[in-house]
């Protein structure tokens, strides 16, 4: 189990499969609190992770602990934004399309 943020960003590329981000086109930027900034491109079937603060279609902006809750299960994204403990920017539909991407 995924323990911190940083794990988390560490092994997504490994654990996308490429079939579900074969059509897909974007990149994100994950904003974690107290934690770092983490630039994923979604592109060609693959998906690359940098740390970086770098420019994104949909930026993601929560606290580390929230940010595990959702990774987790134990933690609804949809409910987390409603209630602000999860900001987005930029193009929101990107946003609605993570879960079926990353978690």
């Amino acid at each position: 189990m995924t323990s911190s943020a940083r794990e988390f960003f560490e092994g997504i590329e490994s654990r996308v499969d490429p079939a579900q981000v074969a059509a897909a086109s974007a990149s994100y930027r994950f904003d974690v609190g107290g934690a770092g900034s983490w630039h994923v491109a979604v592109g060609d079937g693959k998906v690359v992770v940098e740390e970086s603060d770098a420019e994104a279609d949909c930026v993601i902006l929560a606290s580390e602990e929230t940010l595990m809750k959702i990774v987790r299960g134990e933690a609804n994204p949809m409910t987390a934004y409603l209630t602000g403990k999860l900001k987005i920017k930029g193009d929101t539909e990107l946003a609605l399309k993570l879960k079926d991407l990353f978690f």
